[in-house]
């Protein structure tokens, strides 16, 4: 059982973060620094907590994952290319601290100097993939392109374990393959679960034992092996539906990993000096992204945000220190350096991520013109062709409002999405729709050009989305009608606030339609009626 006081130190941490108006995990990470101090150290049930929210974190982005996205070259190059890159940069800058008399590098020789740069060079998949789910941003052109980058990664992580310590996954790793034509099976199978608890039980016992402990068992990382089986089932549209259900368990969990991240070690000002100059040279990792995203013939915001996301160091980097240690390369004292740096990375990059968009409109002016005839088919400038009102968001409410618009008021109507699989789905169905980003500022300059919108429903399924799509509305001055849909009856105020001409809470609105149907069926006279 967890101790109550993690339970404390998590909430009174989170809770802090918000005040400051930074992300949670911030204060999560906090509160196990805080619980070290305090002399509290990691226990076994907070392991579990932890590995258990990894495990279900990489599951839930499988089941979002589109296969074909590994098999781009921006994706498999991109992540190549910077691996090669950073590591060469960051040996480069620890033998430039070696020599200046960084005395835990002493008796570092280039071995140990090559295996810590290229422990750095890799980006946290935990940290990346939270930030961007809690701002709905996993299915979005960059989203996308991060995390092809960091499954590379994970994939070069496995490779790596396996060399480093001699020993090669069980040659019963090869039954694995078995799993593919099993996959519709599986798939069927969630067909006829529902949406109750089987359905997430389901997800459970695929995750945690056909993936993690079924893969540990060949000798293949386990939380890789979740991400395949998230994959193997990512085809089926139910899956989509089991991420959102395992959702808040995920989310949960993952306050362990934060708060266990926190609880790792103890420092002195000697390994917290070190630990920051390690994340004051975050920026040249960021850059590298950046450059080598560039020439895969991407929009510039789509290399600034993705560079800009993956600017951190791993937890990996952890176990690779702890190898250079029982080795023997590094003095112990270092493993305390790499926990600093990973976390004090995590803090710092979710600050920058915060205002990301910020920074892009900042830096864009600074950038090159690029070709957009040579931009990638995803990032190239959309048509928006004759239609007179927007739909943001075509899940089940939008398609609804979609319809509505365009069979009863005749209305030219135009829908918009960021999940590829959606869009494909949704054009075989005849629907107008277009991939596109609310959050991105180049999509509305393209988006509004068009003088015959004049109204925009915001249908999008998380507050965060609709209310920064209606920001770029209102700073593009958009003269026409703005109608937004949001779940809880909170969101309504700050909806209003930013302008927005009509907003529709979505369970009040369906029990108002349930309730005069009802009573149409009824023959019931409303009081307006009667009164009339």
């Amino acid at each position: 059982m967890l101790a109550p006081v993690f339970l404390l130190a998590a909430f009174l941490g989170g809770l802090a973060a918000m005040c400051l108006r930074l992300p949670p995990l911030v204060g999560f990470l906090a509160g196990g620094f805080a619980l070290n101090a305090l002399g509290y150290q990691i226990t076994p049930p907070l392991e579990v907590v932890a590995d258990v929210g990894v495990t279900l974190l990489l599951f839930s982005i499988g089941l979002k994952l589109d296969i074909r996205t590994l098999l781009r070259r921006d994706v498999w190059g991109g992540a190549t290319l910077h691996m090669l890159a950073s590591s060469l940069s960051m040996v480069g800058l620890l033998a430039l601290l070696k020599w200046l008399g960084l005395p835990l590098l002493n008796e570092a020789g280039w071995s140990a100097l090559t295996l810590l740069a290229f422990a750095l060079s890799f980006s946290s998949t935990v940290f990346v993939v939270k930030v961007l789910e809690k701002r709905s941003e996993t299915q979005t052109a960059y989203g996308r392109l991060a995390i092809g980058v960091l499954i590379m990664q994970d994939l070069f992580a496995v490779v790596f374990l396996s060399a480093s310590t001699g020993s090669l996954p069980s040659p019963w790793a090869l039954g694995l393959l078995l799993l593919i034509p099993l996959a519709p099976a599986l798939r069927g199978l969630l067909d006829r679960l529902g949406h109750g608890e089987m359905q997430m039980l389901f997800g459970l016992l695929l995750a945690l034992v056909l993936g993690y402990a079924l893969f540990s068992a060949v000798g293949l990382k386990g939380d890789l092996g979740a991400l395949i089986i998230g994959m193997l089932l990512a085809p089926h549209p139910a899956a989509q539906t089991l991420a959102r259900s395992m959702f808040s368990l995920k989310e949960l969990l993952l306050v362990g990993f934060f708060l266990s991240l926190g609880l790792t070690a103890m420092p002195n000002w000697e390994l917290l000096g070190t630990a920051v100059l390690l994340v004051l040279a975050l920026p040249l990792k960021g850059l590298l992204y950046q450059q080598i995203f560039m020439r895969f013939r991407m929009r510039h915001r789509t290399s600034v945000l993705t560079a800009l996301s993956l600017t951190n160091y791993s937890e990996f980097g952890l176990i690779v220190g702890a190898i250079a240690t029982a080795s023997g390369w590094l003095p112990e004292s270092f493993l305390v350096v790499l926990s600093l740096a990973v976390a004090l990375s995590f803090a710092a990059s979710a600050v920058v991520n915060g205002v990301g968009e910020r920074f892009y409109r900042w830096l864009e002016p600074r950038l090159p013109e690029i070709d957009e005839h040579a931009l990638t088919p995803s990032d190239r400038p959309i048509e928006v062709g004759d239609a007179e009102a927007v739909v943001l968001g075509m899940g089940r409410i939008g398609r609804g409002v979609y319809r509505r618009l365009q069979k009863e008021y005749g209305l030219q109507v135009l829908g918009i999405d960021s999940n590829p699989k959606s869009i494909e789905r949704l054009t075989a169905m005849g629907i107008n729709v277009l991939e596109g980003d609310a959050v991105d500022s180049e999509f509305w300059d393209k988006l509004l050009i068009s003088p015959r919108v004049h109204l925009v429903v915001l249908a999008m399924p998380h507050h965060a989305g609709n209310l920064a799509a209606l920001r770029q509305l209102r700073s593009r001055r958009f003269a026409g009608r703005i109608t937004a849909v949001v779940e809880f009856a909170e969101e309504i105020e700050p909806i209003r606030e930013l302008g927005a001409n009509a907003v529709y809470h979505l369970y009040d609105e369906a029990g108002r339609a349930l309730a005069d149907n009802a009573a149409e069926e009824a023959g019931l006279a409303s009081r307006t009626s009667r009164l009339g």
